[in-house]
């Protein structure tokens, strides 16, 4: 009877064993370093995430009213004229504006305090005296952190860009080549906040002090932003069109459908160059044109289907130098990281 009780408890042991192990695999649960990293900025992570969710909602709804209100309006039929009464304009401005400052929170908040904390503190000691390497301790912490920047800058871009989508044609609302709508759409988010935020983690090594770290890396933040602005139109390909038919405003060439305009000067026979300026102290447009042999004009103007192209050529090199920082950072961190 007892070997009888013995063998059932047995048996109810292994089915109980059995079932916590299928439960064990059917739940995955972070484990070891990954769930301390986690554990350690899990309150900032859900924060975000948190964040992310509410203006992802709210810019899906404000799609619907914007195109519930342009369809009540005639849109896309009717010409822009009619339509553009029902676009807020100052909205999406105002929208723009304030995710422009996404990625300097993100370097300044996420990427500063990453590894200056835990070298201040001394967290960093704690976890070189363990059996876990620096490495993987630099990887999981850049890991979890840039995986929670990807899945909100991305989430963000995803949703402003479709909200942007019904009116990216016209100018008057954004143009798309200014930081309003180029830099918030496409992957153009996401590689600025990963530079900055693997740019303030390498800063945050080197000074292994939280304040100043993110203070340094809020004016890097903000050289960047600079930079990109000056340099964002020269990432496309320049068009030219010339025309051969006169000077005068009724033969300037037609450009496409937003086309951003770089450049224009007025052509001679011989193919010269002339300022758009140049007639501008003469007597008439005609004497000017006798007088340096013009005979039409030159324009230079990006083509609003370049803007994708012109994106992802600005975030390839935002990656490859936020590549460089991160193997930056596991080099140092390999040979001194307490």
């Amino acid at each position: 009877m007892n070997s009888l009780t013995r063998t059932s408890a047995t048996r109810s042991h292994k089915s109980a064993g059995s079932d916590g192990s299928a439960a064990a695999i059917r739940r995955p649960r972070l484990t070891g370093i990954t769930w301390l990293v986690w554990r350690q900025h899990r309150a900032g992570s859900w924060t975000l995430l948190a964040i992310t969710a509410v203006c992802v909602a709210w810019l899906v709804y404000q799609r619907a009213d914007l195109t519930n209100q342009l369809s009540a309006h005639g849109w896309p039929l009717a010409s822009s004229d009619k339509w553009l009464s029902g676009v807020h304009v100052q909205r999406f401005q105002l929208v723009s504006l304030g995710f422009g400052f996404v990625s300097i929170v993100l370097g300044v908040f996420v990427g500063a305090p990453l590894l200056a904390g835990d070298l201040e503190s001394g967290t960093a000691k704690l976890v070189a005296s363990q059996s876990v390497t620096p490495s993987r301790w630099l990887a999981t912490k850049l890991g979890i952190n840039a995986l929670v920047v990807v899945v909100c800058t991305g989430a963000l871009s995803v949703a402003f860009g479709r909200w942007w989508g019904p009116v990216k044609y016209e100018p008057t609302v954004l143009g798309w080549s200014d930081g309003s709508a180029f830099d918030n759409t496409g992957p153009v988010p996401v590689a600025l906040a990963l530079f900055t935020v693997v740019s303030g983690a390498a800063i945050g090594m080197l000074l292994r002090r939280t304040l100043i770290s993110m203070v340094v890396t809020f004016g890097l933040a903000v050289v960047v932003q600079l930079v990109w602005h000056l340099q964002r139109l020269h990432l496309g390909h320049v068009v030219t069109i010339t025309t051969h038919h006169g000077i005068s405003g009724d033969v300037f060439p037609r450009l496409p459908a937003s086309a951003v305009e770089l450049d224009r000067s007025m052509i001679s026979g011989s193919g010269q160059s002339y300022g758009w300026g140049t007639c501008a102290h003469e007597a008439s447009e005609k004497v000017c044109a006798q007088k340096y042999d013009l005979v039409g004009w030159s324009v230079d103007y990006l083509p609003i289907s370049q803007m994708s192209g012109m994106q992802w050529f600005g975030a390839s090199v935002l990656f490859a130098l936020t590549a460089a920082a991160t193997v930056f950072i596991f080099v140092r961190g390999r040979k001194r990281i307490v």
